[in-house]
């Protein structure tokens, strides 16, 4: 077995699992503010079952989905996981990342020992009958967000997941970079490709919020990638500049207006008066960014309840607005006359399946896609990085954390 613990960097012979490892936990006792709630520990190393990976991390991306879990809502992932019968009265975080494949279960596929991989968020049972019927796993009720719903992410010295969740690192990426864009880039590649007929098609004007965050900032990209016209919602001039030099046609500030929040009741014409006339301020100054009179064909939401109204608004008919969160809010409103009437679409879309994110992958390694690593952080720091998530503070694009890296700038073991 060798030693029972290793310090972060320092690998370990290949296939010699040692006991313990370093990890950024979440437990019960601390939920609430992200800064307090992770902690990092010694704790033991799980072991690869049937069709399971034992990833060494290199690095991890940061989510919105381990603000969730470090608060303990809206879902206890720690209860939820413990009523399913599971062990551990812990939750070690990380939907994505990038590593060294350190040991492999019976029956793995496709993977090898020493392989370098990035690491994707979905896990599900492949025997289970939707999807040997050929169902999108991302449907099937077996699907679990791998480092949120279940345990050991990437925010430890090592991962455990399943053989499926392993992808070829691109050779030009550093380890950070790689760990840093599966998450929001296939998300959002399943939101604009993945719900024919309304999908992105070259000249098509597209509406995203929140331009300059992790997800924004993957669909500016790949909005220009098809020849569309990314239009990005920001909320300040820096944000509005970096959304430009990714490539969006044009941007329009949220500050300059009010009317966010649930929509007034059609009883109250004057309130409702009011808030129709910022809605349709908020759709001149979209006219404006994007240089014509044209509705979005599509709108990329994440914000929810703040938002979900003047994005149904505005929508083109027979346009879609696919949503795949709930930032601000989950109880959102819509006036269902813009609905029926101009016969849009409300989507919902959640994450995305292994053929979107190698897709996606691809784009990354041909260099059409740049995961916008913007925030860096080392294993001690996780809390902090999603404190700033949850205060909204985060830097454009995405962030990630070293974990067994020694240094950032590395695209292979040192």
């Amino acid at each position: 077995m060798g030693k029972s613990l290793y310090d972060l960097g320092e690998m370990p012979p290949l296939g010699s699992v040692p006991e313990q490892m370093y990890a950024s936990v979440i437990r019960q006792e601390r939920f609430g503010e992200p800064q307090k709630a992770f902690a990092t520990e010694v704790v033991d190393t799980p072991r690869p079952g049937r069709g399971q990976v034992l990833v060494w991390v290199m690095a991890a991306g940061i989510n919105y989905n381990n603000v969730w879990a470090g608060l303990g809502y809206p879902l206890d992932v720690i209860g939820a996981r413990r009523k399913r019968g599971e062990p551990e009265d812990f939750h070690i975080g990380g939907s994505e990342g990038s590593g060294v494949v350190f040991a492999v279960g019976e029956g793995v596929a496709g993977v090898s020992v020493g392989d370098r991989v990035v690491l994707s968020g979905a896990q599900y049972d492949e025997t289970a009958p939707d999807i040997r019927l050929g169902g999108d796993p991302i449907f099937s009720p077996t699907m679990r967000a791998w480092g949120y719903e279940s345990n050991y992410g990437s925010f430890a010295q090592f991962a455990l997941v399943y053989d499926y969740q392993c992808h070829p690192k691109p050779k030009n990426l550093t380890w950070e970079g790689a760990a840093a864009f599966i998450l929001t880039g296939a998300t959002a590649y399943r939101q604009l490709f993945g719900w024919a007929p309304n999908t992105v098609r070259p000249g098509d004007p597209v509406l995203i919020w929140g331009g300059a965050g992790g997800l924004g900032s993957m669909a500016v990209q790949l909005v220009r990638n098809a020849g569309g016209l990314p239009v990005a919602v920001v909320s300040s001039e820096e944000r509005a500049a970096y959304c430009r030099d990714l490539g969006a046609v044009g941007t329009v500030n949220r500050r300059d207006f009010s009317h966010w929040g649930r929509m007034p009741d059609l009883n109250d014409p004057a309130a409702f008066g009011a808030w129709m006339a910022q809605v349709r301020g908020f759709g001149r100054a979209y006219w404006e960014a994007l240089g014509e009179r044209r509705a979005p064909r599509i709108v990329l939401e994440h914000s929810g309840q703040d938002t979900i109204p003047t994005s149904m608004y505005l929508c083109d008919n027979g346009g879609m607005v696919t949503i795949c969160g709930g930032t601000s809010g989950y109880a959102a409103d819509v006036d269902l006359r813009f609905l029926w009437m101009r016969q849009k679409r409300l989507q919902g879309s959640h994450g995305f399946n292994a053929a979107q994110c190698r897709e996606v992958i691809q784009l990354a390694a041909a260099g059409h896609l740049d995961p916008c690593l913007s925030g860096l952080f080392g294993l001690d720091e996780i809390g902090e990085a999603h404190q700033l998530m949850h205060e909204n503070r985060q830097p454009p694009g995405n962030m990630a954390a070293l974990v067994n890296a020694p240094r950032a700038g590395l695209t292979d073991l040192a």
